[in-house]
């Protein structure tokens, strides 16, 4: 079995642990220092775009796409479309990596897939165009695409600790304001599982179980770590980056009830808790 991974980085790697070792990933990616990186963990690397990916292609089982769309678009199709086109159908699995923030907001309530896509944020609406470019290439080449859309993601390196340990995180306050979110770790079981057993067409929500307000994520992390709850603020006197501030244009509860029906998920980290619990336990342990 051969895994082609477009933009190899921290989903791509968690799922690249889980494989059997008998398996080749081939991953992609922007710069030769990280192609150095990939090389070191016993990957084959390749840089995209620049290098000829069509033998890749040609040899690859299954393919992964965690690149992100651009002002070209999805950037894999923008690139590769009709090479793609040509060995689709052949493929044993393709995933295409989404968000969550393709269903816009709904001031709290619930989504499923099914869910109309509405989204309010020009990276929402990006999501949106690329997951249709890629069902468009699907109808034309009966390839077996599955699209995830993925909550917020956290784990290893990726977690509220460091800022809570600066001094430099805010309870961020905006009443009504919950997400979702999901650990890198259940990210990788979900996709191996939907690898194991295929059901092209497919999309899959990837959450845990409790879309939480942000500011108790951050009042947790801190009693972990036995140091004062970082302050308060109101959301319309917070200093942040346009992009953060995207995130809490939308609020919305995800039903992850698929992924455990369809591919018998158990999450390892159900909620937020458990997995900041986790994350501080590795740490200790290193």
């Amino acid at each position: 079995m051969i895994l082609l991974s477009f933009g190899h980085g921290y989903s791509a790697q968690a799922l690249a642990q889980l494989l059997p070792p008998d398996w080749e990933v081939i991953g992609t990616t922007r710069t030769a220092e990280k192609a150095d990186a990939l090389r070191a963990d016993g990957l084959t690397a390749r840089l995209f775009p620049g290098d000829d990916l069509r033998e890749d292609l040609a040899r690859a089982t299954h393919i992964l796409i965690s690149a992100g769309p651009g002002p070209e678009g999805d950037p894999v199709l923008a690139a590769l479309r009709d090479e793609i086109a040509t060995v689709a159908g052949d493929k044993a699995w393709i995933g295409y990596l989404s968000t969550t923030g393709v269903y816009g907001d709904h001031q709290g309530g619930w989504v499923d897939e099914a869910t109309p896509l509405t989204p309010s944020t020009e990276r929402g609406k990006a999501r949106v165009a690329a997951e249709t470019a890629w069902q468009n290439l699907a109808a034309e080449t009966s390839a077996p695409l599955h699209i995830f859309r993925l909550a917020g993601i956290y784990g290893p390196g990726r977690g509220p600790f460091a800022k809570v340990r600066r001094g430099t995180a805010w309870r961020i306050i905006k009443p009504g304001q919950v997400f979702s979110r999901i650990h890198v770790d259940d990210i990788a079981q979900v996709l191996w599982a939907s690898m194991t057993r295929p059901n092209p067409g497919a999309i899959y929500n990837l959450c845990d179980d409790e879309a939480a307000p942000p500011e108790d994520v951050i009042a947790y992390a801190a009693e972990l770590l036995g140091l004062p709850t970082p302050p308060a603020i109101p959301i319309d006197q917070a200093e942040m980056s346009p992009m953060a501030r995207s995130f809490y244009a939308e609020s919305k509860r995800v039903s992850n009830k698929r992924i455990k029906e369809e591919l018998g998920i158990s999450l390892r980290y159900p909620d937020y808790r458990t997995g900041l619990n986790a994350l501080l336990a590795a740490e200790t342990s290193d």
